[in-house]
Formats: structure tokens, C-alpha cells, sequence
């Protein structure tokens, strides 16, 4: 579903992902870890292209996308959460999720019902604004906003920070019903390790911008945690 190959980015003279190759399956379920600074917003930034890459490829569904707006990128299937959510605080729950209609392919004007069926909170507050949400309301919006698009592919980054435990469980619930249910593969960075491991069915890890290990979620060892993970 998604294949990064070889990608190397900057910032300034700051060499940040190194020869980066990895793949995401279509179907999975994929948890980007790694410790602060590693690189791992730096990615998803790369292939959604808000970040310029100096050199590789990205391929999405089978096309390279390295070429194509961030605008197109979400046209061609690709759903993003990013971190702090980054919501309009000024605009209502319903204008926030309107907002991605027209990056659908089939010009819907019309906010699909799935959305306030796995998020009914948003339903309820569909005429307050964004800005009067709690920090958890605000996350399901946001990952509300990005499923508007029927993407093919979620990409979340760090979508449990600064959450209290009963949303998280809720959207650890979404994401896995997504993903098993529904088949949609997700793409997501995440620093609670129980929270991976509950979601997850791989683990990518990164270090220092570059992939040290990957595979199933339960071979995510403690010795490769203690040297990876822990702070």
C-alpha cells in the first residue's frame, strides 16, 4: 500500500531520515515507534508532502506520489491526523468536517454517516465550535475530518497524546474496528506501548532516521523495547 524507498530529507543542513526505505501492507495496522527526535512525524510530514524530500521514492497504491501536492495526495487516498490535531477552532464540529469533502473523489457534499456513527459525540456538538471541545473531542474530530475522505490509508500521529484514558480506549476501539472490520490500513505513530500493542499488528521502529527493526507486534521483544524505547 504504501512503499518509501531510500528517502533522505533535511532540515537546513540537519540530515534527518537516512536512505529510509520501509512498507506499510495494505490491511495492516502499523505502529511507527521509536524515541523523541528520531524522525517519525518527519515521515508521515514526508509522505503526505508537507515535507520536501532531497532524495528517494514514495509510492502510494502502486503510483509515485513524490510529484503530487499534499492535495492530491489526500485526493488519491490518503487520510492524516496530525499531531495536535490542528482543528478550526472558530468553525462548528460540521464545518470542521465539511471542510474535507472536497477532496472526495465523488464530489459528495454530504458528511457520511459513518463518521457520527463511530463518533456520536460529534453528532451531539455538530453546532459548537471546534475550539469549545476537550482535547478528546477534538481528536475524534480531527480523525473524523480525515475518515470524511473515505481514504484508502489513516495515517495518525500520536493520536492518544494529551487524551483522557476513556477516549483513548474509544479511539483504540475505532481504530481497530477500522482496520479489522472495515480493512482500512492505518499508518500510526505512538508512544504508549500498551496502547500499540492493543492496536498494532506490526511495529516499524525507527532510529536516528533509520529503520532498526521491524516485523509482527509480538515480536516486539522487551530487550528491543529496553534499547529502542526506553528513556
Amino acid at each position: 500500500m504504501l512503499e518509501v524507498n531510500a528517502v533522505n530529507q533535511f532540515y537546513g543542513e540537519s540530515h534527518t531520515l537516512w536512505d529510509l526505505s520501509l512498507s506499510i501492507p495494505k490491511g495492516g495496522c502499523v505502529c511507527l515507534m521509536g524515541r523523541n527526535g528520531v524522525g517519525k512525524t518527519t515521515l508521515l510530514k514526508a509522505v503526505m508532502g508537507l515535507l520536501p524530500i532531497r532524495s528517494g521514492q514514495i509510492e502510494f497504491d502502486g503510483q509515485p506520489v513524490n510529484s503530487l501536492s499534499t492535495e492530491a495526495r489526500a485526493c488519491a487516498g490518503i487520510g492524516y491526523v496530525p499531531q495536535g490535531r490542528e482543528i478550526f477552532p472558530m468553525l462548528t464540529v460540521e464545518e470542521n468536517l465539511q471542510i474535507s469533502l472536497g477532496a472526495r473523489k465523488d464530489r459528495s457534499r454530504k458528511i457520511p454517516d459513518k463518521i457520527y456513527q463511530l463518533f456520536p459525540v460529534l453528532k451531539e456538538m455538530r453546532h459548537r465550535r471546534g475550539g469549545d471541545l476537550s482535547g478528546g473531542q477534538q481528536q475524534q474530530l480531527a480523525i473524523g475530518r480525515a475518515l470524511v475522505l473515505e481514504p484508502k490509508m489513516l495515517i495518525l500521529d500520536e493520536p492518544t497524546e494529551g487524551i483522557q484514558p476513556n477516549i483513548v480506549r474509544e479511539i483504540g476501539e475505532v481504530i481497530r474496528t477500522l482496520n479489522q472490520q472495515e480493512g482500512l490500513t492505518v499508518l500510526l505513530v505512538e508512544q504508549k506501548l500498551p496502547f500499540a500493542r492493543r492496536v498494532g499488528s506490526d511495529f516499524r521502529l525507527l532510529d536516528k532516521g533509520q529503520l532498526v527493526a521491524q516485523g509482527p507486534m509480538a515480536e516486539l521483544t522487551d530487550a528491543v523495547v529496553k534499547e529502542y524505547l526506553s528513556v
